[in-house]
């Protein structure tokens, strides 16, 4: 990954600002501190320099870079030196006083100087869950959860999310985010589900593309996280932490492959998952972590533990010398004990001079620790870089995050037409606890663990964007309940769904519907008979087959986070909704679960969503049957009547696969240069090798010898002019090169390619 390299000026500066504070190093314990020690030279190879502090270390340097603790959990700051510790992280609240951009950046430079005050200068990472932006920090910019992502099937966009929270992550120190999710989850009860980009492992492996955002960010590169290794989304009854009961076939079928894209885009650490598989705690399974993880797929980056996630292991209260053996030998480099940081040091030399634990295991926990510190440039640059400091909460930052609010949107019914609505004349009724609620739009791990609603950081409410976007001759009443409608008004717009949880507190066991509250507002507004809107905001599909019928139009806003204005966009037609179900819907919560190709009757199929440029189909109903129709599914049937000429102002096409090991999947994406629309598409190119296309979405793939044919699903036939765009994918397998090929053609004629 990119250094963040600081000037040598910066370099000598801090260095003599460290001796006047009496923190600069001295050589101790017979370990050489001369200024040219190989691995200070940034001129040698990673590998080198490792090898060279390696042979410097003891085993209490050695254990300490193993060792993540919580900053609340630290005696005293100096304990960081004390104990040598590798790592330092904020779990999920833990935050300075103020919770400021600057207040974290002094908090981790102080923590930094601790760690180079030690004979050997190493310095420490620091971790931080970073899930949807740079989430604990007041101000921060806060993005749509990954199941809003995962609606926008748009990994550039997913990519410049992963660069923009980069930005706001490295300009308070921290150099380190727990993110992307990569679970697929199975089962909406899960209480994680919307940290899931998908129930389809291929939308998954799309989305890798925000590890690249992570750790190709330039000078504000940080080290990217794919957890939770493996299975996590898959337990039975979608319990957290639970048993992932599957073969290992499937394991590697539905759960693995976003891993196996991640490692290939060089993800730096892999966690592993509270969960079980098939009854063996994943922390403790070396099989998994060591030869299929490390060796199979070539993982070169550490593997962290989860929160205390050893404990659990022989599922007692606590971790023992047993505990911690079985997971270091099973593969686990970093181990987050966030409270109990001395004992788990003491015991790790324990186990290690006693023999049961091999000191070749613990170099090599060393070197790929070692090793991402090295490339990811903190030796040379160890303090905050206080220029990025100012993007915290951008704006060029929020403008990212509304174009994500705006491509997550999934439009789900829309009868009579009834959005967009006009942004002039007459009056709109605003109802619904979401509808001003900051806290409940963002949902959990939002300045808090669980989140919490309110008004607990910077941002727009979809409130305030509707009142923001209609004009001077329309009048916005807002009532959080409800009360006070009438027939006057021309429309009525209801923010309801999901208050905020996290794990844990989110896995909904029972009732999947909406709470009384919800409902007895919904009453109101339906019974002034005006024309009701419903915006769901939630962290997965929602049992509302039952109310459905009683709606005009329903709009999954997911968990959008803090730039609502993006909502009021597609609102008001500033923005057609593009999004695309990456969950499928039930019709009852007892479904669950319920996922594509199943065989169970949805309500709305994985892959479902209306826009405003093909008239929407007939509003599919609220009873349990029939299915709605037509509702897309992930192989629709093309367009019987694509145009007969191709654009006349030419066309764009980009192409780009992410390949592993004789797999590979595409995305494409067509660019229309004409003043006029294109009604109907079939896209056509030539593969040089043998590339064989097996599965595709958003459009119909069909291939003849080395010859490709895409054509438009029903639902996306319209590609609009001057710059409108049709996106699909598909996966394939192939021997030998995977050439990018040379030529396209839309409806014919010949396209640039991008």
């Amino acid at each position: 990954m990119t250094s963040r390299l600081r000037p040598p000026w910066i370099i000598a500066l801090v260095t003599l600002l460290a001796a006047a504070l009496g923190v600069v190093p001295t050589a101790g314990r017979g370990v050489a501190r001369a200024a040219d020690a190989p691995y200070k030279d940034p001129s040698l190879p990673v590998a080198t320099r490792v090898d060279d502090l390696l042979s410097r270390m003891s085993l209490d340097d050695k254990a300490g870079q193993m060792t993540q603790a919580d900053r609340g959990a630290l005696t005293t700051v100096s304990d960081v030196a004390a104990y040598r510790l590798g790592s330092i992280l904020s779990g999920g609240g833990s935050a300075p006083s103020p919770n400021t951009p600057s207040s974290w950046a002094d908090m981790y430079d102080n923590f930094q100087r601790q760690a180079l005050s030690t004979p050997l200068g190493i310095p420490m990472i620091y971790g931080i869950d970073a899930v949807h932006g740079h989430n604990n920090v007041v101000g921060a910019t806060i993005f749509p959860h990954n199941i809003g992502l995962g609606a926008t099937r748009d990994p550039d966009l997913v990519e410049r999310v992963g660069r923009a929270t980069a930005e706001e992550v490295s300009g308070t120190g921290v150099d380190w985010t727990f993110a992307p999710c990569l679970c697929v989850a199975r089962n909406d009860r899960w209480g994680r589900t919307y940290e899931s980009f998908s129930e389809d492992p291929q939308l998954v492996t799309q989305m890798t593309t925000i590890v690249d955002g992570f750790q190709k960010a330039g000078n504000a590169s940080i080290l990217a996280t794919a957890k939770h290794y493996v299975g996590d989304g898959g337990t039975t009854g979608g319990r957290g932490q639970g048993n992932t009961e599957l073969s290992e076939a499937d394991l590697r079928a539905i759960h693995l492959a976003p891993f196996k894209a991640a490692v290939q885009r060089g993800v730096g650490s892999v966690m592993v998952s509270y969960s079980s598989w098939n009854g063996a705690r994943m922390h403790g399974n070396k099989y998994l972590i060591t030869d299929v993880l490390k060796n199979e797929l070539g993982f070169k980056g550490f593997v962290v533990t989860d929160w205390a996630g050893i404990d659990q292991l022989d599922g007692q209260t606590g971790f023992t010398a047993n505990e911690i053996t079985t997971a270091i030998n099973a593969g686990v480099d970093m181990v987050m004990v966030p409270n109990d940081y001395k004992k788990f040091i003491s015991l790790l030399k324990q186990e290690v001079q006693a023999g049961r634990i091999p000191t070749s295991r613990i170099d090599d926990a060393n070197r790929r620790i070692l090793t991402k510190k090295f490339e990811l440039g903190l030796f040379e640059k160890p303090l905050t870089d206080r220029s990025y400091t100012s993007t915290v909460g951008s704006a060029a930052h929020r403008a990212v995050a509304r174009e994500a609010v705006r491509k997550s949107l999934v439009l789900l019914k829309n009868a009579g037409n009834v959005l967009p609505l006009a942004k002039t004349g007459g009056k709109i009724f605003v109802a619904g606890k979401s509808a001003d609620d900051i806290g409940n739009q963002s949902g959990g791990w939002t300045i808090s663990w669980q989140g919490s609603s309110g008004n607990i950081t910077t941002g727009t409410t979809i409130l305030q964007g509707i009142r923001d976007l209609v004009g001077s001759g329309a009048q916005v009443t807002y009532n959080r309940d409800g009360s006070g409608i009438d027939s006057s008004y021309r429309a009525a717009v209801a923010v309801v769904g999901e208050t905020p949880y996290a794990e844990g507190q989110g896995d909904r066991t029972g009732s999947m519907g909406l709470d009384s509250t919800d409902l007895a507002t919904l009453q109101r507004l339906k019974a002034s008979g005006v024309p009701l809107i419903v915006v769901l905001v939630s962290g997965r599909p929602l049992d509302i087959a039952g109310q459905l019928d009683q709606w005009n139009a329903l709009v999954a806003a997911w968990l959008p986070g803090t730039e609502g204005r993006g909502v009021a966009d597609m609102l008001f037609g500033d923005s057609a909704p593009s999004g695309r179900l990456p969950m499928t819907w039930p019709r009852s919560a007892d479904q669950e679960p319920i996922n594509d190709g199943d065989g169970k009757d949805a309500l709305f199929k994985y892959g479902y969503g209306l826009d405003y440029t093909v008239p929407p189909p007939q509003s599919p109903p609220a009873s349990p049957s029939p299915s709605p129709s037509p509702s897309p599914s992930p192989s629709p049937s093309p367009s019987s009547s694509p145009s007969a000429s191709p654009p006349a102002g030419g066309c764009l096409v980009t192409y780009r696969t992410n390949d592993w090991g004789g797999g590979y999947t595409g995305d494409v994406t067509i660019t229309n240069r004409s003043s006029s629309a294109v009604n109907g598409w079939r896209l056509q190119w030539t593969y040089a090798g043998n590339q064989k296309i097996t599965g595709y979405w958003n459009a119909v793939v069909t291939q003849s010898g080395q010859q490709v044919t895409a054509s438009n699903a029903s639902y996306n036939g319209t590609i609009g002019a001057n710059g409108g765009t049709a996106s699909f994918g598909f996966q394939g397998t192939y021997s030998g090169a995977n050439a990018t090929p040379a030529a396209f053609t839309l409806n014919g004629a010949a396209c640039a390619v991008g």
